[in-house]
């Protein structure tokens, strides 16, 4: 296998190249390699900051839907930001003693290089999880068995897990999760006209154990940046899914710990309104095409990475703890309650 070529792609040679530049402060490993048409495909996790167990930690990750490179392109803008800061941001320094980076910028590089939303497999990595959603979801895009030659299907009945999506969960479950609190966002494209951010779970109407610390994250996203435009909602509001890889990672949480998954959906409907002609373009249904708007997305979002980034490191600092965290998980339930009859909690 080691003599086949290395794939060619815009976004992982970007990432060779920030890997490089950063040698000095970055730690980076293949954490599995699919082939493809006589070429490898690395899957890369690199590393920074802490190296204390018990440190915060975030994790970045992106490029989970081969179409939705502009994901990708966020997280690997967030990352050379932060190596261009370390030549001169002491407060960067200090944060990074105190709390853990994870990156992981492309997920799924065959899909990315082959311009599909699946992986080389046809197999969608966000429909890929064992657990099944506990109530109907949408017809086909909710998760299907029937075949790769339909979107959106999670595999066959039974089958080990992808080895892109065993690779996510891998990084997670040694980086993260083992931690007493550690933050993840994924960054996707393609759904509606606002962008959005969607935390477990997927798979059922019921709320997350850790609603009332979700809910002082997102009022704190509210108190520093008040224009933010962001809805902060459980994916189940929009619809539910099988297979979700990050409700499957949430609930591997060991008890007493605090791991907060969310993804950031970019609401790629906004392109395509402003540049109808992206449509006719499987990629630009995905993305933006014109360079300024790339730009654009790219300094929008950098404000809510560096948040979330110090939020980790200040966790200890605004995480609810007894009569506070009562009052949160009260009105957390009263603002995110399931849009139908089934009101339980977990």
């Amino acid at each position: 296998m080691s003599a086949l070529p290395l794939a060619r792609l815009p976004e992982l040679d970007e990432l060779h190249r920030l890997l490089d530049s950063g040698h000095a402060h970055l730690t980076a490993r293949v954490v599995c390699e699919p082939v493809h048409r006589g070429q490898r495909f690395p899957v890369i996790a690199a590393h920074m900051g802490s190296c204390d167990p018990l440190a915060p930690a975030i994790g970045f990750f992106g490029g989970i839907h081969g179409l939705e490179r502009i994901g990708s392109q966020v997280v690997l803008h967030h990352l050379r930001a932060l190596l261009g800061r370390l030549a001169w941001d002491e407060s960067l320094h200090q944060q990074l003693r105190s709390v853990r980076l994870v990156f992981m910028p492309i997920v799924n590089p065959v899909g990315m290089w082959a311009g599909t939303r699946a992986n080389g497999q046809g197999v969608d990595l966000m429909r890929n999880a064992p657990q099944r959603a506990d109530a109907p979801v949408p017809f086909l895009a909710g998760g299907q068995r029937l075949g790769p030659w339909l979107p959106w299907y999670c595999g066959p009945t039974g089958a080990p897990m992808q080895a892109e999506s065993a690779a996510l969960l891998q990084v997670v479950t040694e980086e993260l999760i083992p931690r007493p609190f550690s933050l993840a966002l994924d960054c996707h494209s393609g759904y509606g006209f606002g962008d959005s951010i969607w935390f477990p779970y997927a798979r059922t109407r019921r709320l997350m154990a850790h609603l009332p610390e979700m809910y002082a994250l997102k009022a704190m996203l509210a108190q520093s940046h008040p224009h933010h435009g962001y809805s902060f909602e459980p994916q189940s509001r929009q619809y539910l899914s099988h297979g979700d890889l990050w409700d499957h990672a949430y609930d591997q949480t060991p008890d007493g710990h605090i791991f907060l998954p969310m993804t950031l959906e970019l609401g790629s409907w906004l392109w395509i309104r402003k540049n109808p002609w992206q449509l006719f373009s499987r990629h630009g249904i995905f993305n933006p095409v014109k360079a300024h708007r790339t730009r654009r997305v790219l300094r929008r979002h950098t404000s809510l990475l560096d948040f979330l980034t110090r939020a980790a490191f200040g966790a200890h600092r605004w995480l609810p703890k007894a009569d506070r965290r009562e009052r949160l998980h009260a009105y957390a339930t009263e603002h995110w309650r399931p849009l139908v009859s089934d009101r339980s909690m977990p």
